[in-house]
């Protein structure tokens, strides 16, 4: 029952006949085993007939679901990270989930999750705007199943605008929530902050999937963002080769060799987070521009080395 169970959360239709030869079951004890499935609440749609068959579909409250090892950990892992969301209220609504789940991991498993997360260092976290949770499942499920959502959109000026679009990808990158989709009053393609929509609508139309400029969703935020003004272009000197510091800074702005060192490169509006980079790499650097940025580091030192002075409080 848990093998039909596993094949039928791919929510694919299954044909009765081929159903049961996957299961090496006759047809009757697969009947039973789904008459077994709904009094445990998973709303199973039953096709009689000689074409009849079976499929999963989503009820009214969510049973039991069936995890593979990699998957309870994957899991755990992402709702820890997700404690700390720009969700509005995924915080609380994954630590109540993350202990469910903990709850039920055997210890081996257990032992796998937390060895993961000891290694697994996440980036410096910045203040950002909030999404609201409702929004973003809206969201999601209009890009699943390809429908047309209309929304406001106040845009960084100010201005508000009446949007219909093709939503086909979301994209957490920056510490911020993404759309992209192609923008049926403009005929072309646009990303949108999630915490700018208003008054998201999802339409009955559905629509064919076009091609994403770039080959990827994230890809085309990457690219849309880079080319946006900021007000810094940072550039610092690291005492280290090219490759190391492109691990070390994550794929992060861009690092060019610079004889035995190399230069990173990244546009920001604000100065903190090269600081923490310049803290936690604990390489040798030289600020290069801008001006603002070299002040910042003397100003931290100067801070860093005045406490690190003073006698520690009783």
């Amino acid at each position: 029952m848990l093998q039909l169970l596993s094949l039928l959360q791919t929510h694919r239709y299954w044909p009765g006949p081929e159903l049961a030869d996957r299961l090496e079951v006759s047809e009757r004890t697969l009947r039973r085993d789904v008459e077994r499935l709904r009094d445990l609440g998973y709303d199973v749609d039953a096709v009689r007939g000689a074409a009849g068959g079976y499929q999963l579909r989503a009820g009214r409250a969510l049973p039991p679901l069936l995890l593979d090892n990699d998957e309870a950990v994957a899991i755990a892992v992402g709702l820890r990270s997700s404690a700390t969301s720009v969700v509005d209220g995924g915080g609380e609504a994954a630590v109540r989930a993350l202990t469910k789940v903990v709850a039920m991991m055997p210890p081996a498993l257990r032992g796998r999750m937390e060895a993961l997360q000891s290694v697994a260092m996440p980036g410096p976290r910045q203040s950002q705007a909030t999404v609201d949770a409702e929004a973003l499942t809206t969201l999601a499920a209009a890009c699943r199943d390809r429908e047309i959502v209309r929304f406001g959109y106040v845009d960084k000026s100010g201005t508000a605008t009446d949007r219909r679009v093709e939503p086909h990808e979301l994209v957490s990158y920056a510490q911020r929530w993404y759309l992209v989709a192609f923008d049926l009053g403009r005929e072309d393609w646009r990303t949108f902050r999630l915490d700018r929509l208003e008054d998201i609508r999802v339409f009955g139309g559905r629509y064919t999937p076009r091609e994403i400029p770039g080959g990827s969703a994230l890809e085309h935020v990457r690219r849309g963002r880079a080319s946006q003004p900021r007000r810094y272009a940072v550039r610092m000197r690291f005492e280290t080769d090219a490759e190391h510091l492109r691990r070390a800074t994550g794929g992060w702005g861009e690092v060019t060799p610079d004889g035995p060192a190399a230069v990173w490169a990244i546009n920001l509006d604000e100065l903190d987070w090269p600081v923490m980079i310049a803290a936690q790499l604990g390489l040798d650097f030289t600020v290069l521009d801008p001006p603002e940025l070299t002040d910042l580091v003397r100003d931290v030192g100067r801070r860093l080395t005045r406490c690190s002075a003073d006698p520690l409080p009783a």
